[in-house]
């Protein structure tokens, strides 16, 4: 039985992490941050410079911004959020956008009042906004997480600085998360503490997916893989989740429950074991502990990447939703740990070459993957330690994985980037 203490924190680890946002979360920040610093300005801004990393750039150039009207972006999400964004919506900070302010947010954006440079910084998901009216400046800063500001300034005078709190609640202290104890905690949770963020997941994921089975979105990939494919359980799990993202990814003004910064992962960590459970008529408790495993075991594995990287997140939430499958049908640890371990052996590689709308299909060929390695698992089939990149314990694996996506391929970030940049 797991400690109190430990039972706390992975209580608020998953209240930190599933939390609901509209569109991809980058822009969104962006938004966010704008929507921000508007407030301390005390009236709409001329100019605004945003300095982004490179990461940031990545994720927010090719989506379509929601309630936007079609724009896409940094400097749409930017203009936007600064003349009709809430920022008291947090992650939903576009929710409420007027036509207003859309018609002005293009007039804006026609007067070219957003530069957009590079900002050269060791952090990852890292971006400074600077905008003035007149004589009055304001400088925000956002750092590690999409809303974490952690410096305000206004006409040169800090007014707000996290840094120097001391006083500030700590975060859940991810560090604790197990494979195993992640296991006892779906085990026994009380179901009551966790059932309305994940009633919400399955409400607000589900309803995305529902929507972007309409093919009115990108490619319309869930409905050709629904029509182009048997019309078995692994057809229907990917049908249903690339649909979703591609909904996300393609300006769909429709919230979704994220996981690790994520939405494509919140969706791809929930939505297979959500179909899986209906199709094979589970009970509800039965999905909800799985729920439970499958998003603390993205959180654990995106611990060791970071938020951001050149490493697809589709993979570790995918990986997530095929070892929750076995946990779902009773597999034992020995099985679970199985499972991951087929799925790392197998698709470790897939890049993240920004959010689009082909995010869908990379978490289609992901869950492709899990599912195989469920199957595999199920059969007690495994890839032995020692198998390319596999190591003798699985977190000892998952930690490996992790080390390539982040340290191994930070050069690949980078010329994915410059690629992104200079064509």
């Amino acid at each position: 039985m797991l400690n109190e203490k430990i039972y706390r924190n992975y209580l608020a680890i998953m209240k930190e992490e599933m939390v609901p946002a509209m569109g991809c979360t980058e822009p969104i920040a962006l938004a966010y941050g704008a929507a921000r610093a508007r407030e301390v300005l005390g009236k709409e801004p001329e100019l605004i410079v945003a300095r982004c990393s490179g990461n940031i750039i990545k994720n927010v150039r090719c989506v379509v911004i929601p309630n936007s009207g079609g724009l896409t972006g940094i400097q749409a999400g930017v203009v936007l959020g600064a003349v009709g964004g809430d920022a008291s919506r947090n992650m939903e900070v576009l929710e409420h956008v007027s036509e207003e302010a859309r018609e002005r947010a293009r007039e804006l954006l026609e007067q070219d009042i957003c530069r957009v440079e590079v900002l050269d910084s060791p952090i990852v998901l890292h971006f400074i906004l600077d905008m003035k009216a007149g004589d009055d400046t304001v400088s925000l800063e956002i750092k590690y997480d999409h809303i974490n500001v952690t410096k305000i300034e206004k006409n040169g005078k800090v007014v707000f600085d996290k840094d120097s709190q001391k006083d500030e609640a700590p975060a859940a202290d991810r560090s604790t998360l197990n494979l195993e104890d992640i296991k006892e905690f779906a085990d026994t949770v009380d179901l009551e503490d966790v059932r309305e963020m994940l009633d919400a997941q399955i409400s607000c994921n589900m309803a995305v997916a529902r929507e972007g089975m309409t093919g009115r979105y990108g490619l319309g990939i869930g409905r050709v893989i629904r029509e182009s494919y048997s019309d078995d359980m692994l057809t229907k799990m990917r049908s249903l989740t690339a649909a979703a993202s591609e909904a996300r990814m393609g300006g769909c003004d429709m919230p979704v429950i994220i996981n690790s910064g994520s939405g494509n992962q919140g969706i791809a960590c929930s939505v297979p074991l959500i179909v899986y459970a209906e199709a094979m008529e589970l009970p509800k408790w039965s999905l909800y502990r799985a729920l439970v495993f499958s998003n603390l075991l993205t959180v654990y594995q995106k611990l060791y990447i970071g938020k951001l990287s050149a490493f697809c997140g589709a993979v570790s939430a995918s990986c997530a939703s095929g070892a929750a499958i076995t946990y779902m049908v009773g597999g034992d640890l020995g099985r679970i740990k199985k499972t991951i371990e087929n799925t790392l052996a197998n698709i470790p590689g897939i890049i993240c070459d920004g959010a689009k709308i082909s995010c869908a299909a990379k978490i289609a060929a992901s869950l492709d993957a899990a599912y195989l390695a469920h199957h595999l698992a199920m059969n007690d089939r495994g890839y032995a330690p020692y198998t390319g990149i596999l190591q003798e314990e699985t977190s000892e694996t998952i930690s490996c994985v992790g080390l390539i996506g982040k340290e191994g391929m930070r050069e690949t970030d980078k010329e994915i980037l410059r690629i992104m940049i200079e064509h």
